[in-house]
């Protein structure tokens, strides 16, 4: 009879569940289940798809720089809001917001390191911070920090990651395209290498300025880079795009990138390259140091060795055709 009971069951049923967050994502691009560690120690590529996340500034130092190597600068230029700025919020209130949920003051990280032993001038855009993208403060920062490679005779590597100018800034903005590439011409001048690496998405204003002044063009796969996005090309020439363009390997195709790098070997590319880069260079002080040193020891000679050896020279045969 206690099976036909009125009595409530003794079974519990939980209506709430205790673990609502179990560690695993879907990917955005394959829809694949990926667990959040593997993703992370995956360098944050999907391992189904080895779609390329974004990094953080911060994600992206500790990825390039050898352990302990990286040192900031330039963070005492803080932004402000010279205009007073308002669309649907102030610009103000749009500053603090990115600072508190970024972590970070700007969306520039500058300063030097080094690549697999090679001393570089170092310089990341944060996409986290206002969607990466160039006010005054990010000019200032890496026109800064490219100047500081030109007096320190440091190959310049600059990282992108950016929507282009900060239309809260207005004018204030685009006169950061002039005043990077400016310095980066004076740069070039000086013979020092700069190699810009693009990651998904680089667009506007960065793209029409540092980002595309590389003497080498370096980008992540499938990253999105362009001046304005597909959408409003398509609606300003009235025509599809073709498949894939204005991404990485479509741009490669075109020959506006010079190669396309994968996240895990993007490290030992940059140290190729800087060696490559500045190999003569290297080559051609240490040929000065040994002529100063040959002179130097020629300069300690009885004077009868030497002119011995200046007759020795004058008496070389002529080697005939």
């Amino acid at each position: 009879m206690g099976l036909f009971s009125k009595r409530d069951p003794k079974i519990k049923v939980q209506s709430t569940k205790r673990d609502g967050y179990s560690g695993w994502v879907k990917c955005t691009h394959c829809n694949e289940m990926v667990h959040a560690s593997e993703l992370q120690q995956n360098l944050h590529c999907c391992p189904k798809c080895d779609y390329h996340y974004r990094l953080s500034a911060t994600q992206r130092v500790e990825l390039i720089a050898d352990q302990g190597t990286f040192v900031e600068m330039f963070t005492n230029f803080k932004p402000v809001d010279p205009l007073q700025f308002v669309d649907t919020e102030a610009y103000s209130k749009r500053l603090e917001n990115a600072q508190k949920n970024s972590g970070r003051d700007e969306a520039a990280m500058v300063g030097t390191c080094k690549v697999l032993g090679n001393a570089v001038a170092l310089g990341v855009l944060d996409f986290t911070f206002m969607a990466g993208s160039m006010g005054s403060v990010v000019g200032e920062r890496l026109t800064a920090i490219i100047e500081h490679a030109l007096a320190t005779q440091l190959p310049m590597v600059i990282i992108s990651a950016s929507g282009g100018a900060r239309m809260q800034e207005s004018a204030l903005s685009l006169m950061q395209m002039a005043k990077t590439s400016a310095a980066l011409a004076k740069l070039h001048e000086a013979g020092l290498p700069y190699i810009s690496v693009l990651t998904n998405p680089t667009t506007g204003g960065v793209t029409a300025s540092f980002a595309s002044l590389g003497d080498i063009i370096v980008a992540e796969p499938d990253a999105l880079i362009g001046f304005a996005g597909p959408r409003v090309v398509e609606q300003a020439i009235r025509q599809k795009l073709p498949p894939g363009a204005q991404r990485s390997e479509f741009l490669l195709e075109k020959g506006m990138i010079d190669c396309i790098v994968k996240r895990h070997e993007l490290k030992q590319k940059l140290c190729e390259l800087i060696s490559l880069l500045t190999g003569n260079q290297r080559e051609f002080q240490d040929s000065s140091s040994f002529h100063a040193a040959y002179s130097q020891t020629l300069g300690k000679l009885p004077q009868k060795l030497k002119e011995l050896m200046a007759l020795a020279e004058i008496e070389k045969p002529v080697s005939k055709k």
